[in-house]
């Protein structure tokens, strides 16, 4: 039996992320193998299969059902009402009747059978949009705001995340060779190919995926400190220009149960950059990340382990080293929130269009007894022509409204069962989880498909104290690769085995904290009563009716200094006992 080959060793030898994905789809294979599985996760998909049935099929001898998901990348979550309509009008016919808006502002689809990628992907395509480096160790989808208020911030920031996205779209021809050439799928010799080196990514590319996003105070929807870069606007005196953006790095939520060496950072503030250096500054920290990121342990492949090894002064020192142009201190940045604009809004724009932040419970787009999400979405993309945006909390936002259609559109929401999000607690319209079961192999507990039911009962407890106002960041993931962001809430649950939980507390509505490991397992039937408690002790002695959960914590916590490893991997209670005894 040949040595498994290492992710370093399947990228270099991928004659250009082509590896042998189109043999493996002719050859009518029930699932492609290990290379294939990590090539094909640079053109924006995930070999998958439905967990539901595994014991099933496993009984009746029968291979796994297989299936892939794929994930369309848009900038800064932005697509027209044609392009909505490109994916909803796929779903039934090739993949399972949903689709999914990601808390990178991107689209997934679920359920494609291995044959019918090269339609899908192709169509995506065609649509003006791209599966390419939607995953895979490359720059992923660039995050910006999601509401679409006409400033120079906003406006700026949109064309940033553009041009982001154009420098760091891989250029191998192999994804268009595959996928776009318009001929049925077939092999090439690829001793006869030319492999072109890419100017940013080189023939090896990145240790691992490289996450950018970019945020306008005081929202911070984006989650900026959990980006490998974030960026944040400065404006001139008179607001006239965006003179330059603050970045800040080595962000990263990724860790795993019990790995001590592997935990969530929170990115640091590194140099403000004048606007028309930020390109040359960004491609700089991609290059030192690609020198010294380290390939040889994935667990520790991302830039925060760079930063946290060699420090931000070696870092900063890296960047003036590579970047001869002015690198200023960091402009001081402050966040209140990191919701999105539900309900309805003024775009300041000449025309006084409006928009409509449509909450969307885990991003999940279906039609249930309940609500019809997917047949209100197309009948308003259809009708209308909006153009819309995902956000980073899984919502859609619609956009470019005259005021003359206001009405007609809240009346087609209200008729297909939409609530009014006004009579929403504030933890609901910010709470969400990751996909989890039964698609992600990665997942050691339920995440989307339990939340909902959580929420009703948090609802019930926040209400009965009080607390239906108050800023309450609740997040869930089913394994501790922290899609969801979970590692900088309030609140969080991250999975360890099927209905058991890891617990976290402590961090922040305004995503500028990480919280700390409060209880290693939690069962999920007594999580209510768990945050009931937390929640009664924050009503009986926070200070006054303005300080929030997030600062009631962070003043009446001892747990020893964070955010070290044991922040992350060791319970509060042993923590605050270490304190106590002058250990830590």
């Amino acid at each position: 039996m040949a040595a498994k080959q290492s992710v370093e060793e399947i990228k270099l030898k991928s004659y250009g992320l082509r590896g042998e994905v189109v043999e493996t789809i002719v050859s009518g294979a029930s699932h492609f193998e290990e290379a294939e599985f990590q090539l094909l996760k640079f053109h924006g998909s995930y070999q998958q299969d439905n967990r539901d049935l595994r014991r099933e099929r496993r009984q009746q001898k029968l291979d796994k059902a297989w299936s892939m998901m794929v994930r369309s990348k848009m900038p800064g979550g932005r697509m027209t009402a044609g392009q909505y309509l490109m994916h909803d009008g796929m779903i039934d016919r090739i993949g399972n009747g949903t689709m999914r808006l990601t808390t990178r502002q991107g689209i997934q689809l679920h359920g494609i059978l291995m044959g019918d990628m090269k339609e899908v992907i192709a169509t995506i395509c065609k649509s003006g949009l791209t599966t390419y480096g939607a995953c895979g160790d490359v720059v992923r989808n660039t995050m910006a705001p999601a509401a679409p208020v006409d400033t120079v911030a906003y406006r700026d920031a949109h064309a940033l995340a553009n041009e982001i996205s154009d420098l760091t779209l891989p250029k191998s021809s192999g994804y268009a060779d595959i996928w776009l050439d318009g001929e049925k799928l077939e092999p090439v010799n690829k001793e006869e190919l030319e492999i072109e080196e890419d100017e940013i990514y080189g023939t090896d590319y990145l240790p691992r995926k490289f996450k950018i996003g970019i945020a306008i105070p005081p929202s911070n929807d984006v989650d900026v400190y959990s980006h490998d870069v974030g960026l944040v606007p400065q404006l001139s005196a008179d607001g006239s220009e965006v003179e330059g953006y603050t970045f800040l790095v080595g962000g990263g939520f990724g860790m795993h149960h019990g790995k001590v060496e592997t935990r969530p950072v929170l990115a640091k503030p590194l140099a403000y950059v004048p606007r028309a250096n930020v390109i040359d500054v960004l491609k700089t920290i991609i290059q030192v990340q690609k020198e010294y990121g380290n390939r040889k342990n994935r667990r520790q492949a991302r830039l925060k382990y760079v930063i946290e090894s060699f420090g931000l002064p070696w870092f900063h020192n890296a960047i003036k080293e590579r970047y001869d142009g002015p690198l200023e201190a960091p402009k001081e940045v402050s966040f209140d929130s990191v919701s999105d604009q539900l309900g309805w809004h003024e775009q300041g724009d000449a025309e006084g269009r409006l928009f409509r932040g449509v909450y969307v419970a885990q991003g999940r787009i279906h039609d249930t007894d309940k609500i019809r999400v997917r047949t209100a979405f197309r009948e308003i993309a259809e009708k209308f022509d909006l153009p819309m945006i995902v956000t980073p909390n899984t919502n859609l936002i619609l956009h470019d409204i005259k005021p003359e259609q206001k009405d007609e559109i809240e009346t087609l929401l209200k008729e297909h069962g939409f609530a009014d999000e006004s009579a929403f607690t504030d933890m609901r319209k910010v709470a969400h989880a990751c996909v989890s079961m039964p698609t992600c192999g990665l997942a050691l507990a339920e995440a989307e498909r339990v939340l909902d039911g959580l929420l009703d009962s948090v609802d019930e407890i926040l209400r009965d104290l009080g607390l239906e106002d108050d800023q309450l960041l609740i997040r869930m993931t089913g394994c501790p690769n922290g899609c969801a962001r979970p590692y900088n809430a309030d609140i969080a649950f991250v999975g360890r085995a099927p209905r058991k939980y890891a617990m976290y507390v402590g961090g922040s509505s305004s995503g500028d904290r990480l919280a700390g490991l409060y209880q290693k397992i939690i069962e999920f039937d007594d999580i209510p009563a768990k945050i009931r408690l937390l929640m009664k002790d924050f009503v009986d002695h926070r200070a006054d009716e303005d300080e929030r959960f997030t600062e009631y914590w962070e003043r009446t916590q001892s747990t020893g200094e964070a955010p070290g490893p044991d922040h992350f991997h060791v319970e509060l209670a042993e923590r605050a006992k270490r304190v106590k005894g002058g250990s830590i």
